[in-house]
This record gives C-alpha cells, structure tokens and sequence, in this order.
C-alpha cells in the first residue's frame, strides 16, 4: 500500500475502500496474522517516551490517519492525506463488505462482557452474514500479565476467526497484538479501541458535525475533562512538532545564497 512519513511513521495514502480490499485479500492468504493501527496526534507523542510502542507503530501492516491531527500533518508537510480514516469507519466497512461476502468470522477481545453482548446483538441484526465466533473480556490491569496472554490467547484460537477485533484503551490494545501476533490464529487483529463502546451503546459518539469538522474530540473531552485532558494536550504538542519538522524541511529545501564575493 502507498504511504507517506509522518513523525517518521508510514502512514497510509489509500482511501477507505482501498484498505478494506486489502484486509479481503488477508482473508484469502495463509501466513502471520496482519495488523491494523490507527494513527492519531495521542499515539505519536506516546510512542515518543515508549519505545515499545513505536516498535509496534513502525510494524503494523497498516497505520490508519485517525485523528484530523494527522491530516493537517499531512497538509503541513506537502503530503496528499486529506481525509481520516477512524477506527469507526475501517470497522463499519470491514463488516459491510464482508457482510456482503459472507463466510467470514470474527471474534470481540476487549470492555465488559455487557458490552460485548450489547455488540454481538447488534452485529446479528447489522451483519448477520459475518458470523461473532466469540467475546471475551479481559481484566482491567495496567499491564496483563502472562496468565492473562494465555488466557486471551486460548479463548481466540479455540474459535480461530478470521478477523480478531481488538478494543481496549492505547498503546496496550495495540502492545498486546504486537507482542502475540505471532500466536494468534486470525487472519487480522484490529485495534479500535473505543469503537467497542461505541457500538455496543456504552458511550454515544460526537455528534456528525464535529466528526466533519474534525473536532470529534471536544464533546469527549466536556464529558470526561479529568480522563481525556492529557490526551488532547498531546494533539497541540503533535502539531508543534509537525510545525517544527515542515519548517526545518522548507529550510533544507530552499535554494541557498551564494556570496558575491565568492567566500
């Protein structure tokens, strides 16, 4: 797939549809299980001070431009991204072409077990020819330990979907895949995080004309100010830095003076 480097990570140039013809063609294959990231202004500085989690930045298959963050990067760096791609709209798109399909499983890890079963009912009603191979909900812990992995693990290989969908909070969701892509038996693992929340009712998302205006974040942020304050702080530090970056680039780009003299 076509990418451009943003704070040294290859993001994604395709448009929608593209990457959901890519994720169609994983299901065809046999080999490691791909991943798929979403990209946003928070992971960027997060990655900064986790070395971990750039790792499992720079390794996906596909980092998504999530986040109006990355598009005005893009802008601000000569690049051609224009539009976001959320953990939302790679959800629905997946799930509707595959819908169409039919013959495909998926399987929920991740939130409470009320919510996976808010998901799963409406999955039936919303892509009934996707089959939900299973749910399971892990602990909440900062860090899960090797118990934990294990139990994850065994829960999703005993049903083997093609598609394993990952919703916890950042950069664990995303830890966790890196560190068992390799043990996984799915033909995809997705982190979306709170998209669980959102379609299974728990948390009503922001309503259309914010997502337009790229503002999704600011009635997220009214409601949980003391939750969700440091993150969107992180946006303007991304943006400083993107700044930073595009005028150090035009500086390299302009064409230098040379001195009369000759000197």
């Amino acid at each position: 797939m076509k990418t451009e480097t943003i704070a040294s990570y290859g993001v994604t140039t395709e448009p929608l549809q593209a990457c959901v013809n890519t994720v169609c063609e994983w299901m065809k294959s046999v080999g490691p299980t791909r991943t798929i990231i979403c990209l946003n202004p928070h992971s960027v500085i997060t990655a900064g001070h986790d070395s971990v989690f750039e790792d499992v930045l720079h390794d996906a298959d596909i980092l998504l431009p999530d986040g109006a963050g990355i598009v005005l990067a893009s802008r601000m760096l000569g690049g051609t991204i224009r539009r976001r791609i959320t953990g939302s709209d790679i959800f629905a798109a997946i799930n509707a072409t595959l819908n169409e399909q039919g013959g495909t499983s998926c399987f929920f890890l991740g939130s409470t077990p009320a919510v996976t079963k808010a998901i799963v009912n409406r999955m039936d009603r919303d892509y009934p020819h996707v089959r939900v191979a299973g749910t399971y909900s892990p602990p909440f812990r900062t860090e899960f330990t090797e118990e934990d992995d294990r139990a994850m693990l065994a829960a999703v290989n005993a049903m083997r979907p093609d598609i394993l969908w990952v919703g916890m909070t950042q950069p664990k969701q995303e830890k966790w895949i890196h560190r068992n892509r390799h043990l996984i038996c799915a033909k995809a693992a997705i982190a979306v995080g709170a998209v669980f929340d959102f379609y299974g009712g728990r948390i009503k998302r922001s309503p259309l004309v914010f997502q337009r205006l790229g503002l999704e974040w600011l009635p997220r942020l009214m409601r949980e100010p003391r939750r969700l304050w440091r993150r969107n702080l992180n946006g303007f530090r991304f943006i400083f830095r993107i700044l930073l970056e595009a005028i150090a680039s035009h500086v390299r780009k302009s064409p230098q003076v040379r001195d009369p003299s000759g000197h």
